[in-house]
Protein backbone atom coordinates (compact mmCIF):
# COMPACT_ATOMS: atom_id res chain seq x y z
CA UNK A 1 0.00 0.00 0.00
CA UNK A 2 2.53 2.30 0.70
CA UNK A 3 4.74 1.79 -2.52
CA UNK A 4 1.29 2.18 -4.43
CA UNK A 5 0.72 5.51 -2.67
CA UNK A 6 4.27 6.60 -3.23
CA UNK A 7 4.10 5.92 -6.74
CA UNK A 8 0.97 8.15 -7.87
CA UNK A 9 2.78 11.45 -7.02
CA UNK A 10 5.14 11.00 -9.40
CA UNK A 11 3.32 10.10 -12.31
CA UNK A 12 1.55 13.84 -12.47
CA UNK A 13 4.23 16.28 -13.42
CA UNK A 14 4.60 14.06 -16.55
CA UNK A 15 0.66 14.13 -17.54
CA UNK A 16 0.99 18.05 -17.18
CA UNK A 17 3.72 18.59 -20.20
CA UNK A 18 1.93 16.78 -22.50
CA UNK A 19 -1.39 18.75 -21.69
CA UNK A 20 0.74 22.15 -22.46
CA UNK A 21 2.44 20.95 -25.43
CA UNK A 22 -0.66 21.44 -27.57
CA UNK A 23 -1.08 24.50 -28.02
CA UNK A 24 2.55 25.00 -29.19
CA UNK A 25 1.37 22.32 -31.33
CA UNK A 26 -0.87 24.16 -32.60
CA UNK A 27 1.25 26.91 -33.45
CA UNK A 28 3.63 24.71 -35.13
CA UNK A 29 0.74 23.84 -37.93
CA UNK A 30 -0.15 28.00 -38.06
CA UNK A 31 3.54 28.21 -38.39
CA UNK A 32 3.79 25.75 -41.57
CA UNK A 33 0.31 26.63 -43.27
CA UNK A 34 -0.80 23.24 -42.56
CA UNK A 35 -4.79 22.52 -43.89
CA UNK A 36 -7.58 22.62 -41.03
CA UNK A 37 -7.78 18.81 -41.07
CA UNK A 38 -4.55 18.32 -39.08
CA UNK A 39 -6.34 20.75 -36.36
CA UNK A 40 -8.79 18.70 -36.02
CA UNK A 41 -6.68 15.35 -36.00
CA UNK A 42 -4.60 17.20 -33.57
CA UNK A 43 -7.07 18.46 -30.99
CA UNK A 44 -9.24 14.74 -30.89
CA UNK A 45 -7.14 12.22 -29.23
CA UNK A 46 -6.73 14.79 -26.46
CA UNK A 47 -10.74 16.01 -25.75
CA UNK A 48 -9.97 18.10 -22.89
CA UNK A 49 -11.52 22.09 -22.94
CA UNK A 50 -8.39 23.43 -22.96
CA UNK A 51 -7.48 21.28 -25.81
CA UNK A 52 -10.65 21.87 -27.81
CA UNK A 53 -10.27 26.07 -27.26
CA UNK A 54 -7.03 26.12 -28.58
CA UNK A 55 -8.11 24.00 -31.70
CA UNK A 56 -10.53 26.90 -32.21
CA UNK A 57 -8.34 29.04 -31.48
CA UNK A 58 -5.96 28.22 -34.10
CA UNK A 59 -8.86 27.73 -36.34
CA UNK A 60 -9.78 31.46 -36.18
CA UNK A 61 -6.56 32.36 -36.49
CA UNK A 62 -5.48 30.65 -39.60
CA UNK A 63 -8.87 31.74 -41.11
CA UNK A 64 -7.63 35.38 -40.17
CA UNK A 65 -4.39 34.61 -42.06
CA UNK A 66 -5.63 33.09 -45.06
CA UNK A 67 -8.12 35.87 -45.34
CA UNK A 68 -4.98 38.77 -45.13
CA UNK A 69 -3.37 36.59 -47.80
CA UNK A 70 -5.98 36.44 -50.07
CA UNK A 71 -6.84 40.09 -49.18
CA UNK A 72 -2.85 41.13 -50.24
CA UNK A 73 -3.11 38.97 -52.87
CA UNK A 74 -6.10 40.84 -54.51
CA UNK A 75 -5.00 44.07 -53.54
CA UNK A 76 -1.49 43.35 -55.77
CA UNK A 77 -3.25 41.96 -58.31
CA UNK A 78 -5.96 45.39 -58.47
CA UNK A 79 -3.12 47.50 -57.99
CA UNK A 80 -1.38 45.45 -61.00
CA UNK A 81 -4.67 45.51 -62.75
CA UNK A 82 -5.00 49.37 -62.54
CA UNK A 83 -1.07 50.45 -63.38
CA UNK A 84 -1.67 47.96 -66.59
CA UNK A 85 -4.71 50.05 -67.74
CA UNK A 86 -2.88 53.47 -67.16
CA UNK A 87 -0.94 52.23 -69.78
CA UNK A 88 -3.77 51.33 -72.40
CA UNK A 89 -5.00 54.20 -74.79
CA UNK A 90 -7.47 52.72 -77.59
CA UNK A 91 -11.00 52.16 -75.70
CA UNK A 92 -11.34 48.95 -76.99
CA UNK A 93 -8.31 47.84 -75.58
CA UNK A 94 -9.29 48.95 -72.42
CA UNK A 95 -12.37 47.74 -72.36
CA UNK A 96 -11.19 44.20 -73.14
CA UNK A 97 -8.35 44.22 -70.32
CA UNK A 98 -10.74 45.09 -68.11
CA UNK A 99 -13.12 42.15 -68.69
CA UNK A 100 -10.41 40.02 -68.89
CA UNK A 101 -8.72 41.15 -65.63
CA UNK A 102 -11.98 40.59 -63.91
CA UNK A 103 -12.19 37.14 -65.12
CA UNK A 104 -8.92 36.26 -63.91
CA UNK A 105 -9.46 38.01 -60.41
CA UNK A 106 -11.91 36.54 -59.54
CA UNK A 107 -11.56 33.27 -61.14
CA UNK A 108 -14.95 32.66 -62.97
CA UNK A 109 -15.56 31.05 -66.33
CA UNK A 110 -16.55 34.01 -68.03
CA UNK A 111 -16.53 37.67 -67.48
CA UNK A 112 -18.85 40.49 -69.82
CA UNK A 113 -19.19 44.33 -69.76
CA UNK A 114 -22.20 46.00 -70.90
CA UNK A 115 -22.42 50.07 -71.52
CA UNK A 116 -25.56 52.01 -71.07
CA UNK A 117 -27.00 54.11 -74.40
CA UNK A 118 -28.93 57.36 -72.81
CA UNK A 119 -30.39 57.54 -76.23
CA UNK A 120 -32.15 54.56 -76.82
CA UNK A 121 -32.48 54.09 -72.35
CA UNK A 122 -30.68 50.48 -72.57
CA UNK A 123 -27.49 49.03 -72.07
CA UNK A 124 -25.73 46.55 -74.41
CA UNK A 125 -23.46 43.96 -74.47
CA UNK A 126 -19.71 45.33 -75.27
CA UNK A 127 -17.17 43.18 -74.40
CA UNK A 128 -17.30 39.80 -73.39
CA UNK A 129 -14.40 37.44 -72.33
CA UNK A 130 -15.60 33.39 -72.36
CA UNK A 131 -18.56 33.63 -73.88
CA UNK A 132 -20.00 30.74 -76.53
CA UNK A 133 -22.84 32.13 -77.67
CA UNK A 134 -23.68 34.96 -80.39
CA UNK A 135 -27.08 35.58 -79.00
CA UNK A 136 -25.46 36.50 -75.24
CA UNK A 137 -22.70 38.31 -76.81
CA UNK A 138 -25.60 40.74 -78.62
CA UNK A 139 -27.83 40.91 -75.42
CA UNK A 140 -29.32 44.58 -74.75
CA UNK A 141 -30.75 44.94 -71.10
CA UNK A 142 -34.10 47.82 -70.84
CA UNK A 143 -33.57 49.78 -67.57
CA UNK A 144 -34.68 47.50 -64.94
CA UNK A 145 -34.31 44.01 -66.74
CA UNK A 146 -32.31 41.34 -65.68
CA UNK A 147 -29.61 41.32 -63.16
CA UNK A 148 -27.33 44.01 -65.47
CA UNK A 149 -30.92 46.11 -66.19
CA UNK A 150 -31.07 46.55 -62.09
CA UNK A 151 -27.64 47.48 -61.57
CA UNK A 152 -27.49 50.08 -64.38
CA UNK A 153 -30.95 51.36 -63.12
CA UNK A 154 -29.94 51.35 -59.48
CA UNK A 155 -26.09 51.39 -59.26
CA UNK A 156 -26.21 48.89 -56.86
CA UNK A 157 -24.03 45.32 -57.26
CA UNK A 158 -26.37 42.93 -57.29
CA UNK A 159 -25.72 38.55 -56.97
CA UNK A 160 -27.02 35.73 -57.68
CA UNK A 161 -26.14 32.03 -57.17
CA UNK A 162 -28.84 31.06 -59.57
CA UNK A 163 -29.89 33.56 -61.87
CA UNK A 164 -32.63 31.84 -63.40
CA UNK A 165 -34.29 30.45 -60.07
CA UNK A 166 -34.07 34.07 -58.39
CA UNK A 167 -37.33 35.75 -58.51
CA UNK A 168 -35.71 39.13 -57.36
CA UNK A 169 -35.39 40.22 -60.85
CA UNK A 170 -37.30 40.85 -63.78
CA UNK A 171 -36.86 38.08 -66.22
CA UNK A 172 -38.03 38.40 -70.13
CA UNK A 173 -37.74 36.08 -72.99
CA UNK A 174 -34.79 37.85 -74.22
CA UNK A 175 -32.38 37.88 -71.38
CA UNK A 176 -33.34 34.44 -70.35
CA UNK A 177 -33.01 33.09 -73.81
CA UNK A 178 -29.70 34.61 -73.87
CA UNK A 179 -28.43 33.58 -70.27
CA UNK A 180 -29.99 29.63 -70.94
CA UNK A 181 -27.87 29.67 -74.29
CA UNK A 182 -24.29 30.97 -72.76
CA UNK A 183 -25.18 28.26 -69.65
CA UNK A 184 -24.84 30.76 -67.22
CA UNK A 185 -26.10 30.18 -63.34
CA UNK A 186 -23.87 32.19 -60.76
CA UNK A 187 -23.54 35.94 -61.46
CA UNK A 188 -22.01 38.87 -60.17
CA UNK A 189 -22.65 42.53 -61.64
CA UNK A 190 -20.81 45.64 -60.05
CA UNK A 191 -22.04 49.64 -61.90
CA UNK A 192 -19.01 51.45 -63.52
CA UNK A 193 -19.30 54.91 -61.89
CA UNK A 194 -18.49 58.38 -63.18
CA UNK A 195 -19.28 60.60 -60.28
CA UNK A 196 -23.19 59.53 -59.52
CA UNK A 197 -23.34 58.32 -63.40
CA UNK A 198 -24.02 54.92 -64.54
CA UNK A 199 -21.89 54.25 -67.88
CA UNK A 200 -21.89 50.90 -67.54
CA UNK A 201 -22.18 47.15 -65.75
CA UNK A 202 -19.11 44.89 -65.08
CA UNK A 203 -20.15 40.76 -64.72
CA UNK A 204 -18.12 38.33 -63.26
CA UNK A 205 -20.54 34.57 -63.89
CA UNK A 206 -20.04 30.45 -63.60
CA UNK A 207 -21.98 27.99 -65.28
CA UNK A 208 -22.11 26.64 -62.08
CA UNK A 209 -23.90 27.66 -58.86
CA UNK A 210 -21.12 29.46 -56.84
CA UNK A 211 -21.09 31.66 -53.75
CA UNK A 212 -19.66 35.54 -54.05
CA UNK A 213 -18.71 36.51 -51.16
CA UNK A 214 -19.02 40.06 -49.86
CA UNK A 215 -15.08 40.02 -50.11
CA UNK A 216 -15.03 39.02 -53.79
CA UNK A 217 -18.11 41.77 -54.62
CA UNK A 218 -15.74 44.17 -53.43
CA UNK A 219 -13.24 43.61 -54.99
CA UNK A 220 -14.59 43.32 -58.45
CA UNK A 221 -16.18 47.02 -57.26
CA UNK A 222 -13.24 48.46 -56.78
CA UNK A 223 -11.92 47.18 -59.65
CA UNK A 224 -15.09 48.59 -61.53
CA UNK A 225 -13.63 51.89 -60.02
CA UNK A 226 -10.79 52.13 -61.48
CA UNK A 227 -11.69 50.55 -64.95
CA UNK A 228 -14.63 53.31 -65.27
CA UNK A 229 -12.02 55.91 -64.81
CA UNK A 230 -9.57 53.77 -67.41
CA UNK A 231 -12.50 53.98 -69.90
CA UNK A 232 -13.28 57.78 -68.85
CA UNK A 233 -9.80 58.45 -69.76
CA UNK A 234 -10.09 56.66 -73.20
CA UNK A 235 -12.54 58.43 -74.00
CA UNK A 236 -11.17 61.78 -73.47
CA UNK A 237 -7.99 60.80 -75.06
CA UNK A 238 -10.11 60.00 -77.98
CA UNK A 239 -12.15 63.07 -78.18
CA UNK A 240 -8.72 64.99 -77.71
CA UNK A 241 -7.26 62.96 -80.73
CA UNK A 242 -10.30 63.70 -83.10
CA UNK A 243 -10.28 67.16 -81.89
CA UNK A 244 -6.75 67.43 -82.65
CA UNK A 245 -7.22 65.84 -86.07
CA UNK A 246 -9.88 68.32 -86.85
CA UNK A 247 -7.86 71.09 -85.89
CA UNK A 248 -4.95 70.09 -87.97
CA UNK A 249 -7.49 69.82 -90.66
CA UNK A 250 -8.53 73.27 -89.85
CA UNK A 251 -5.18 74.45 -90.22
CA UNK A 252 -4.40 73.41 -92.96
CA UNK A 253 -7.86 75.28 -94.35
CA UNK A 254 -6.73 78.32 -92.75
CA UNK A 255 -3.00 77.68 -94.05
CA UNK A 256 -4.32 76.96 -97.75
CA UNK A 257 -7.13 80.01 -97.61
CA UNK A 258 -3.68 82.43 -95.94
CA UNK A 259 -2.39 81.46 -98.89
CA UNK A 260 -5.13 82.64 -101.12
CA UNK A 261 -5.05 85.08 -99.46
CA UNK A 262 -1.93 86.32 -99.69
CA UNK A 263 -2.04 85.92 -103.38
CA UNK A 264 -5.06 87.50 -104.01
CA UNK A 265 -3.52 90.36 -102.23
CA UNK A 266 -0.63 90.81 -104.16
CA UNK A 267 -2.40 90.73 -107.38
CA UNK A 268 -4.82 93.62 -106.12
CA UNK A 269 -1.59 95.46 -105.67
CA UNK A 270 -0.01 94.52 -108.51
CA UNK A 271 -3.26 95.49 -111.10
CA UNK A 272 -3.83 99.01 -108.86
CA UNK A 273 0.10 99.74 -110.03
CA UNK A 274 -0.90 98.91 -113.37
CA UNK A 275 -3.95 100.59 -113.79
CA UNK A 276 -2.17 103.73 -111.97
CA UNK A 277 0.86 104.17 -114.38
CA UNK A 278 -1.69 102.95 -117.14
CA UNK A 279 -0.86 99.39 -118.04
CA UNK A 280 -2.61 97.50 -120.61
CA UNK A 281 -5.03 94.58 -121.25
CA UNK A 282 -1.44 92.04 -122.02
CA UNK A 283 -0.02 93.59 -118.50
CA UNK A 284 -3.29 92.53 -116.65
CA UNK A 285 -2.79 88.91 -118.26
CA UNK A 286 0.73 88.57 -117.52
CA UNK A 287 0.67 89.49 -113.88
CA UNK A 288 -2.37 87.05 -112.94
CA UNK A 289 -0.57 84.28 -114.85
CA UNK A 290 2.16 85.11 -112.14
CA UNK A 291 0.13 84.99 -109.50
CA UNK A 292 -1.92 81.83 -109.61
CA UNK A 293 0.69 79.53 -112.36
CA UNK A 294 -1.34 79.69 -115.41
CA UNK A 295 -1.09 80.91 -118.54
CA UNK A 296 -3.84 83.92 -118.56
CA UNK A 297 -4.66 85.26 -122.53
CA UNK A 298 -7.77 87.87 -122.89
CA UNK A 299 -10.01 86.98 -126.20
CA UNK A 300 -11.35 89.46 -127.70
CA UNK A 301 -15.00 89.39 -128.95
CA UNK A 302 -15.85 90.25 -132.28
CA UNK A 303 -19.01 89.18 -134.83
CA UNK A 304 -17.01 86.19 -135.90
CA UNK A 305 -16.54 85.28 -132.68
CA UNK A 306 -12.93 85.06 -131.17
CA UNK A 307 -10.32 82.55 -129.22
CA UNK A 308 -12.53 82.08 -125.81
CA UNK A 309 -15.42 79.33 -125.79
CA UNK A 310 -18.27 81.05 -126.63
CA UNK A 311 -20.44 78.66 -124.67
CA UNK A 312 -18.34 79.65 -121.53
CA UNK A 313 -18.05 82.73 -121.97
CA UNK A 314 -21.76 83.77 -122.43
CA UNK A 315 -22.45 81.43 -118.81
CA UNK A 316 -19.87 83.69 -117.54
CA UNK A 317 -21.20 87.13 -118.11
CA UNK A 318 -24.54 85.88 -116.63
CA UNK A 319 -23.67 84.11 -113.97
CA UNK A 320 -20.82 86.98 -113.00
CA UNK A 321 -18.14 84.60 -112.28
CA UNK A 322 -15.60 82.86 -113.80
CA UNK A 323 -16.49 79.68 -114.99
CA UNK A 324 -14.89 76.11 -115.70
CA UNK A 325 -14.86 75.05 -119.70
CA UNK A 326 -13.01 71.66 -119.58
CA UNK A 327 -9.47 72.14 -118.18
CA UNK A 328 -9.59 75.81 -118.41
CA UNK A 329 -11.21 78.71 -116.47
CA UNK A 330 -13.00 81.65 -118.67
CA UNK A 331 -14.22 84.91 -116.87
CA UNK A 332 -16.43 87.03 -119.13
CA UNK A 333 -14.97 91.06 -119.63
CA UNK A 334 -17.97 93.05 -119.68
CA UNK A 335 -19.02 96.36 -118.77
CA UNK A 336 -22.70 97.16 -118.43
CA UNK A 337 -24.65 94.80 -120.86
CA UNK A 338 -21.44 94.97 -123.68
CA UNK A 339 -18.93 91.77 -123.84
CA UNK A 340 -15.97 93.57 -124.51
CA UNK A 341 -14.06 90.24 -124.28
CA UNK A 342 -12.89 87.34 -121.66
CA UNK A 343 -9.80 86.39 -119.32
CA UNK A 344 -8.89 82.60 -119.88
CA UNK A 345 -6.83 80.62 -117.86
CA UNK A 346 -5.10 77.65 -118.86
CA UNK A 347 -3.12 75.08 -117.32
CA UNK A 348 -4.94 74.97 -113.73
CA UNK A 349 -7.68 72.79 -113.78
CA UNK A 350 -8.42 73.41 -110.32
CA UNK A 351 -8.64 76.51 -108.62
CA UNK A 352 -9.76 77.38 -104.78
CA UNK A 353 -12.41 80.28 -104.25
CA UNK A 354 -10.08 82.74 -103.88
CA UNK A 355 -7.90 82.47 -106.49
CA UNK A 356 -11.17 82.00 -108.98
CA UNK A 357 -12.24 85.52 -107.34
CA UNK A 358 -8.85 86.51 -108.09
CA UNK A 359 -9.69 86.20 -111.37
CA UNK A 360 -12.91 87.63 -111.86
CA UNK A 361 -11.41 90.66 -110.65
CA UNK A 362 -8.56 90.70 -113.16
CA UNK A 363 -11.55 90.64 -115.48
CA UNK A 364 -13.24 93.47 -114.18
CA UNK A 365 -9.67 95.52 -114.45
CA UNK A 366 -9.59 94.79 -117.81
CA UNK A 367 -12.69 95.81 -118.83
CA UNK A 368 -12.19 99.19 -116.97
CA UNK A 369 -8.88 99.64 -118.80
CA UNK A 370 -10.75 98.66 -121.96
CA UNK A 371 -13.19 101.05 -121.41
CA UNK A 372 -10.88 103.74 -120.33
CA UNK A 373 -8.77 103.63 -123.50
CA UNK A 374 -12.33 103.38 -125.36
CA UNK A 375 -13.03 106.48 -123.46
CA UNK A 376 -9.78 108.69 -124.31
CA UNK A 377 -9.96 107.31 -127.96
CA UNK A 378 -13.24 108.53 -128.18
CA UNK A 379 -12.29 111.97 -126.36
CA UNK A 380 -9.56 112.31 -129.19
CA UNK A 381 -11.48 111.49 -131.83
CA UNK A 382 -14.00 114.25 -131.21
CA UNK A 383 -11.10 116.97 -130.10
CA UNK A 384 -9.64 116.01 -133.82
CA UNK A 385 -13.78 116.68 -135.18
CA UNK A 386 -13.94 120.00 -133.35
CA UNK A 387 -10.35 120.92 -134.34
CA UNK A 388 -10.92 119.93 -138.20
CA UNK A 389 -15.19 122.09 -137.94
CA UNK A 390 -12.55 125.22 -136.79
CA UNK A 391 -10.53 124.84 -139.38
CA UNK A 392 -13.55 124.32 -142.13
CA UNK A 393 -15.91 126.61 -140.60
CA UNK A 394 -13.96 129.52 -138.31
CA UNK A 395 -11.10 131.20 -140.94
CA UNK A 396 -11.30 134.22 -138.55
CA UNK A 397 -9.50 132.28 -135.82
CA UNK A 398 -6.26 132.56 -134.61
CA UNK A 399 -3.65 130.12 -136.40
CA UNK A 400 -1.17 130.47 -133.85
CA UNK A 401 -3.95 128.67 -131.60
CA UNK A 402 -5.16 126.29 -134.40
CA UNK A 403 -1.09 124.93 -134.54
CA UNK A 404 -1.09 124.53 -130.72
CA UNK A 405 -4.19 122.27 -130.54
CA UNK A 406 -3.07 120.60 -133.69
CA UNK A 407 0.38 120.28 -132.21
CA UNK A 408 -1.22 118.85 -129.40
CA UNK A 409 -3.06 115.69 -131.36
CA UNK A 410 0.28 115.50 -133.09
CA UNK A 411 -0.58 117.25 -136.62
CA UNK A 412 1.41 119.45 -138.30
CA UNK A 413 -1.21 122.12 -140.25
CA UNK A 414 2.15 123.42 -141.88
CA UNK A 415 2.29 120.74 -144.37
CA UNK A 416 0.58 119.90 -147.40
CA UNK A 417 -2.25 118.48 -146.40
CA UNK A 418 -5.61 116.45 -148.67
CA UNK A 419 -9.28 116.36 -147.91
CA UNK A 420 -11.52 113.42 -148.59
CA UNK A 421 -15.01 113.52 -148.11
CA UNK A 422 -17.22 110.36 -148.22
CA UNK A 423 -20.70 109.75 -148.04
CA UNK A 424 -22.38 106.65 -147.72
CA UNK A 425 -25.22 105.55 -150.67
CA UNK A 426 -28.23 104.45 -148.93
CA UNK A 427 -30.71 103.76 -151.74
CA UNK A 428 -32.07 100.31 -150.98
CA UNK A 429 -30.80 100.13 -147.83
CA UNK A 430 -32.29 99.32 -144.07
CA UNK A 431 -32.16 101.51 -141.05
CA UNK A 432 -29.27 98.65 -139.52
CA UNK A 433 -27.74 98.08 -142.56
CA UNK A 434 -26.87 101.60 -143.24
CA UNK A 435 -26.06 102.38 -139.23
CA UNK A 436 -23.63 99.73 -139.38
CA UNK A 437 -21.81 100.56 -142.70
CA UNK A 438 -21.66 104.53 -141.20
CA UNK A 439 -20.01 103.13 -138.49
CA UNK A 440 -17.40 101.36 -140.08
CA UNK A 441 -16.80 104.56 -142.17
CA UNK A 442 -16.25 106.64 -139.00
CA UNK A 443 -13.92 103.85 -137.53
CA UNK A 444 -12.05 103.92 -140.68
CA UNK A 445 -11.58 107.29 -140.59
CA UNK A 446 -10.96 108.12 -137.45
CA UNK A 447 -8.03 105.31 -137.78
CA UNK A 448 -6.45 107.09 -140.52
CA UNK A 449 -6.83 110.49 -138.90
CA UNK A 450 -5.38 108.87 -135.51
CA UNK A 451 -2.50 106.55 -137.26
CA UNK A 452 -1.50 109.32 -139.89
CA UNK A 453 -1.53 112.12 -137.74
CA UNK A 454 -4.90 113.80 -139.60
CA UNK A 455 -7.87 114.76 -138.67
CA UNK A 456 -10.87 113.31 -138.87
CA UNK A 457 -14.68 114.57 -138.09
CA UNK A 458 -18.84 113.74 -138.87
CA UNK A 459 -20.37 116.34 -141.26
CA UNK A 460 -23.72 116.27 -143.04
CA UNK A 461 -24.51 112.54 -142.87
CA UNK A 462 -21.20 112.01 -144.44
CA UNK A 463 -17.35 112.05 -143.02
CA UNK A 464 -14.49 114.60 -143.95
CA UNK A 465 -10.32 113.35 -143.26
CA UNK A 466 -7.91 116.12 -143.45
CA UNK A 467 -4.26 113.75 -144.14
CA UNK A 468 -0.88 115.13 -144.59
CA UNK A 469 1.29 114.43 -147.73
CA UNK A 470 4.52 112.51 -147.06
CA UNK A 471 7.45 112.75 -149.22
CA UNK A 472 6.04 112.42 -153.08
CA UNK A 473 3.02 110.94 -152.14
CA UNK A 474 -0.13 111.77 -154.62
CA UNK A 475 -3.25 113.21 -153.40
CA UNK A 476 -5.27 110.43 -154.80
CA UNK A 477 -2.59 107.75 -152.86
CA UNK A 478 -3.91 108.90 -149.40
CA UNK A 479 -6.70 106.79 -150.37
CA UNK A 480 -6.14 104.47 -152.62
CA UNK A 481 -8.50 101.28 -153.33
CA UNK A 482 -7.64 98.86 -151.10
CA UNK A 483 -5.81 100.52 -148.44
CA UNK A 484 -6.92 99.01 -144.87
CA UNK A 485 -8.39 102.55 -144.11
CA UNK A 486 -10.09 102.97 -146.84
CA UNK A 487 -13.44 104.44 -145.94
CA UNK A 488 -15.18 103.83 -148.95
CA UNK A 489 -14.61 100.19 -147.94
Amino acid sequence: MSEHHAAEPAAAPAARPAAESVPLAFLELLARGAPAEEYERLGRPDGSPAADRARLLALRVRSELEGRRRREAELTALFATAHDLAGVRELDDVLRAIVQRARSLLGTEVAYMTINDPEAGDTYMRVTEGSVSARFQQLRLGMGEGLGGLVAQTARPYVTDDYMRDERFLHTRNIDSGVSDEGLVAILGVPLMLGREVIGVLFAADRRPRVFDREQVALLASFAAHAAVAIDTARLLAETREAMAELEAANAIIRDRSAAIERSSEVHDRLTELVLRGGGVGDVAAAVSEVLDGGVEFAEISEEGGSAPARAVERSRRDGHAVRDGDAWVAAVSAGGELLGALVLRGHPELDPMDQRTLERAAMVTSLLLLARRSAGEAEQRVRGELLDDLLDAADRDPRLLRERAARLGADLDVPHVVLAARLDTDGGTGRRETTDRQRLWSAASHLAATRRGLAAAREGGTVLLLPLTGGEASGGCAAPGDPGDPGG
